[in-house]
């Protein structure tokens, strides 16, 4: 398959398109566009009167309220601005698992590449950083049209490799993006050191937080049969076992890892969204957007 078309394929994107990506909270931006943002100017909303201090630009005097009430006040609009997203796909040595188009991070790095298409497509100015125990590759957010050919440049010479330290790698991010936006996070979120902490960091900074979590049917539903040889792909460890004797206990503990993930990101007003590499992309999108589209804007 040709490299533009590894990570970024185009019945997917056919179905997608006519999709929006949205931000449920005030975001920042350069250029005009359909998202809000805290910055006063002059756009397409009015939000309000304020009375007039010395300094004002004479030009945005509402001089009917001054006819009427024979005081000055100054119109302020609320703009409207695009989207910053900043991506960031876990290419720890966890995302190595599965094979074909259920790899984890062939997945993710579609996933990634989808987003981006469409972000890129309105013009938000999209952004790439990979990770395992710190921040790997950095795309700085830019709306351009090369920028996709970067991103999928990027997301094709990287693998799977090292562990995961997300609090580590959610510091180097905040400080590197200069402006409030949407940060989706694309991870098995496997050996992930104080994952809490590491999505507490990236709200720290009022940012608009979804997450994906993408792991593989085996490790979901555990239907191993038969002696078979577990080997750690972030450690030199190994487990030969009879698995049908150990899934019950296995599929207990996952289940508690998945329902304590999800709690906390509701509580940090995280977006969370659990991902099987078995799942259509086209259709994890569209019910990632739909929702979001669906939902109200939240000041930060």
């Amino acid at each position: 398959m040709p490299d533009s078309k590894r990570y970024l394929r185009p019945e997917v994107t056919q179905r997608i398109r006519r999709l929006e990506l949205t931000a449920r909270r005030v975001v920042e931006g350069f250029l005009s566009g359909m998202h809000r943002s805290p910055y006063f100017g002059q756009s397409v909303e009015f939000l309000q009167h304020r009375q007039y201090t010395a300094g004002d630009e004479i030009r945005h005097i509402d001089w009917k309220v001054y006819a009427r009430q024979d005081r000055i006040h100054i119109k302020q609009y609320e703009e409207e601005t695009n989207l910053r997203l900043h991506l960031l796909v876990d290419r720890s040595g966890s995302m190595a698992y599965g094979d074909g188009e259920t790899n984890k991070f062939d997945y993710s790095a579609s996933l990634a590449a989808s987003l981006a298409y469409l972000a890129l497509r309105q013009q938000d100015a999209t952004g790439l950083f990979t990770f395992d125990s710190k921040v790997r590759d950095v795309l700085p957010a830019k709306s351009n049209r090369f920028q996709l050919n970067r991103i999928l440049q990027s997301l094709i010479t990287v693998g799977a490799e090292g562990r995961t330290d997300l609090p580590q790698v959610s510091k180097e991010v905040t400080q590197t993006i200069a402006r409030r936006g949407l940060v989706c996070v694309v991870s098995d979120l496997l050996g992930v050191n104080d994952l809490i902490e590491g999505l507490r960091v990236l709200r720290a900074r009022n940012h608009d937080v979804a997450l994906f979590h993408v792991l593989h049917d085996d490790e979901l539903d555990f239907n191993f049969s038969g002696a078979t040889r577990f080997e750690g792909l972030e450690s030199v460890d190994f487990l030969n076992c009879n698995p049908r004797a150990l899934r019950e206990g296995y599929l207990e503990a996952m289940n508690e890892f998945l329902d304590s993930t999800k709690k906390a990101c509701g509580r940090l007003s995280i977006d969370y969204m659990l991902v099987r590499t078995s799942d259509p992309l086209d259709a994890v999108l569209a019910k990632f957007l739909s929702v979001r589209k669906s939902l109200p804007k939240i000041r930060g």
